[in-house]
């Protein structure tokens, strides 16, 4: 006797053309299933696929590919109107979010410090200007720990401009030479000399990081020479050393060790002022000094006050080109507004303390630095999705919004969803070595804003591999 079972080859035939082929095939066959073999069904019925069923199939093709056959990897999209989990998959599994931390340090900058606050930079004066405009005194440089300083980012004054203003300042007080030294006074940059004793090993090459210099002389030289062939860093690039806790730049790697170079940001102002001052007819008898902490301070007048791009642009940079060095300056920021000192621990302990008041689901969460260069990040896709949705009635949401690049448009997504995601992607990036992570907003072609988090961790093939079979995941999201 023959038995016959009528079923849907849903996954079957969909999979096959998104694993083999360039995107989804959306219509599927009924078939017969005769003594234990396919037999196509001469009356064969079309079935349109929903964008439910495109989505869950989507993630059965990750879940099957070989790219990702030993990866680690969670995914969530939610709608915040009806309050319902689209589609899931490890979506409590804690893994690496890579940049996507930055998500975590700018609104709580935001929260805490308002969407108008600005870093200050002022030049000052001790003693008395006499009748020939000779300053008997002290030129002071007070700092606030601007993170922008002389960049140019975010609209941020340059070095040669914020020295221009500052000697025009002069001239206009009539202060022709100074009888006196140029005094760097600011606490916020102490931790910029300090050595460190590493703890683990990642090396990236990026631009000039504002960050933390030091030395990894007392390092296992075996794994530096690992790092450096697994990575295949050329020489003529900036070296990056990723500790547990901290970042250092180098200019070159020798195999051996490296000491970093990087001079703090008000010490090159200070230096750059006092040339330009002399070249200008303007002359310094004394020299470029560093004070932390003044206990008698001198009488001071101030001369001119330069005022850093509002925090809204600051952050607007760093996510759109996820700029580690704004993102490790800020979270030392509200560490610094709230506790006094500008110390990675204090920021660390902001944020923490942020996230409990806001109900972060902290499960397997572990917040290590301000950037997400740190391995030692871990968080959840439902974590951040229900972050994102929380952030939603905030005054300051708008701001936050508008930083994220888009997709096909702006910042790190200029060259991703270059397709149907083409403008609908609002979305924060992470790249690590092998970690692939992306977590924002997603607008539908019927209207809905949805929320999404991936995160992939440990995957096989290039980073361009990871990037497509993402924005294949996330296409038929945006037909919900």
């Amino acid at each position: 006797m023959t038995t016959i079972k009528n079923f849907t080859l849903a996954f079957s035939v969909l999979v096959s053309g998104m694993v083999f082929g360039q995107g989804f095939n959306s219509t599927i066959y009924k078939a017969q299933f005769i003594d234990d073999k396919i037999v196509p069904d001469s009356l064969a019925q079309e079935i349109i696929l929903s964008p439910q069923e495109k989505i869950d199939a989507g993630i059965y093709s990750m879940i099957s590919d070989p790219v990702l056959k030993n990866a680690k990897w969670g995914f969530m999209v939610y709608d915040p109107k009806t309050d319902k989990i689209i589609s899931a998959y490890n979506e409590c599994s804690p893994l690496i979010p890579a940049s996507t931390t930055k998500l975590l340090t700018t609104e709580t900058a935001l929260n805490l410090l308002g969407e108008n606050f600005m870093w200050t930079t002022q030049l000052e004066y001790s003693g008395e200007i006499d009748e020939n405009g000779i300053l008997n005194g002290n030129l002071y440089i007070v700092g606030s720990g601007d993170p922008s300083l002389g960049s140019g980012k975010a609209g941020a004054y340059s070095y040669y401009t914020l020295v221009s203003d500052f000697i025009s300042a002069l001239k206009s007080k009539g202060i022709k030479k100074v009888n006196g030294n140029i005094v760097i006074q600011t606490a916020f940059f102490k931790d910029n000399k300090r050595k460190i004793l590493p703890k683990n090993i990642v090396w990236m090459d990026f631009g000039t990081y504002y960050l933390p210099t030091g030395t990894t002389e007392n390092i296992d030289d075996s794994k530096e020479k690992s790092a450096m062939e697994q990575n295949s860093f050329s020489k003529t690039k900036n070296y990056f050393y990723v500790s547990t806790d901290e970042v250092l730049r180098t200019d070159e790697f020798s195999g051996e060790k490296f000491t970093t170079k990087l001079p703090d940001a008000p010490a090159y102002l200070a230096n750059t002022m006092r040339t330009s001052m002399i070249k200008r007819g303007i002359g310094v008898s004394g020299k470029v000094v560093t004070k932390m902490q003044d206990l008698e301070p001198e009488n001071r007048e101030v001369l001119s006050t330069y005022k850093s791009p509002p925090l809204s642009e600051i952050v607007f940079y760093t996510n759109q080109h996820s700029d580690n060095d704004l993102a490790e300056a800020t979270l030392k920021m509200v560490g610094f507004q709230k506790y006094g000192d500008q110390t990675l621990e204090s920021g660390k302990k902001v944020v923490m303390e942020h996230l409990e008041n806001i109900s972060f689901d902290t499960d397997g969460f572990n917040y290590a630095d301000g950037s997400g260069l740190s391995r030692n990040h871990s968080v959840s896709p439902y974590s951040q999705v229900k972050f994102l949705s929380s952030l939603m009635d905030e005054p300051y949401f708008k701001t936050y919004f508008d930083s994220l690049p888009i997709g096909g448009q702006t910042g790190t997504l200029k060259r991703m969803f270059l397709g149907n995601g083409n403008g609908h992607i609002f979305a924060k990036t992470g790249t690590l070595n092998k970690v692939k992570t992306l977590a924002g907003f997603l607008k539908t072609s019927t209207g809905k804003t949805l929320i999404f988090s991936v995160l992939i961790n440990n995957y096989a093939g290039s980073n361009d591999q990871v990037k497509a079979r993402i924005e294949r995941l996330l296409e038929p999201v945006l037909e919900y």
